[in-house]
């Protein structure tokens, strides 16, 4: 899904979501979200992750340092600064600082992000969408903690590809987890009066859209409109943008995508969204929500996708949440 992502040109928060995702967010193939991984597993501290010395505070790089190699067989966490925010839960998206290291060497695995000022990274807690080291790490503690989780690479990264860290199953891996803040899950942004032609929306108390087509022919032109107007960053090209969406077919209602049922919301570089998608999101603000008719040329064109045919125009309700460049 992702090439790039802040401070991780190839890092493991990209691999995680390019793993985890697809490439467009009308896709089926994202994992839903489901009570087992939504559910806290507060792993325990051990000799190993306790061994694990930082040497520095919160928001700063960590520089951890430990004897390696490590041996280790199960996934251990120590927290070493626990915060005071609120509780880390399933389903929560969030934004994290991360340093990831090979305990066969000592040497950093990729990058660090994060730390010391760079943008925080954000994340999905829920283990059937993202690295589960990382989920295990984060879930049942406050924010602003720091975590140290060690274990096997295969149980701290799941199905994410190890040989582009030139790392195997068994080799054994550190992370260092700051739990920043937690993203919100709706727009916050002052209503705006709904413009003339759109589908009219209701929202759920949660902030899921309920959206009702007219029952007229569809424009042949993407349109977009504002139903809230934030006033955050401005979304501009090449940045990685935190939305809930719903996305409908204008000519029948049906919802055939939405991260309001999946559980989570969606991560992803604006620009890699089919072109109507994307023209909706470039230039509005953080805590805006857009409503979007977006016609086939626009969307999938000639050749559809599932349920989506070639003729069918489609309808995207977007909350923006966060933007990262």
């Amino acid at each position: 899904m992702r090439k790039t992502l802040s401070v991780l040109a190839a890092g493991l928060v990209v691999a995680a979501l390019a793993a985890c995702s697809s490439g467009s967010p009308t896709s089926s193939s994202t994992p839903t979200a489901s009570t087992a991984s939504l559910a806290c597993v507060n792993v325990k501290s051990g000799s190993v992750s306790d061994s694990v010395k930082i040497a520095s505070g919160f928001g700063a790089d960590p520089q951890a340092t430990f004897k390696s190699p490590l041996k280790t067989s199960e996934l251990q966490r120590t927290v070493t600064i626990k915060g005071g925010g609120a509780e880390v839960k399933g389903g929560d998206s969030i934004d994290i600082a991360l340093a990831a290291y090979n305990g066969t060497d000592g040497k950093p695995v990729a990058a660090s992000a994060g730390f010391d000022g760079q943008a925080a990274q954000t994340i999905s807690v829920d283990a059937n969408k993202f690295v589960p080291g990382i989920v295990r790490a984060v879930e049942c503690l406050p924010l602003k903690s720091r975590i140290v989780m060690t274990g096997p690479a295969s149980q701290m990264f799941g199905n994410v590809d190890l040989t582009q860290f030139k790392l195997k199953a068994t080799d054994p891996v550190v992370f260092v987890i700051d739990t920043v803040s937690k993203v919100p899950t709706r727009a916050n942004g002052k209503d705006v009066a709904p413009a003339a032609g759109f589908p009219t929306v209701k929202l759920a108390k949660s902030g899921a859209p309920t959206v009702t087509i007219p029952k007229t022919d569809p424009p042949t032109e993407t349109k977009i409109a504002l139903l809230k107007q934030g006033d955050g960053d401005t979304v501009v090209t090449g940045d990685t943008i935190t939305i809930q969406y719903s996305g409908l077919l204008w000519r029948n209602g049906q919802v055939f995508d939405s991260t309001w049922t999946k559980g989570a919301a969606y991560t992803g570089i604006v620009d890699q969204f089919v072109p109507g998608f994307t023209k909706a999101l470039i230039g509005q603000k953080v805590g805006s929500q857009v409503i979007a008719i977006i016609p086939p040329a626009d969307g999938y064109g000639a050749k559809g996708n599932g349920d989506i045919k070639p003729t069918d125009t489609m309808v995207f309700v977007v909350d923006i949440l966060k933007t990262v460049r």
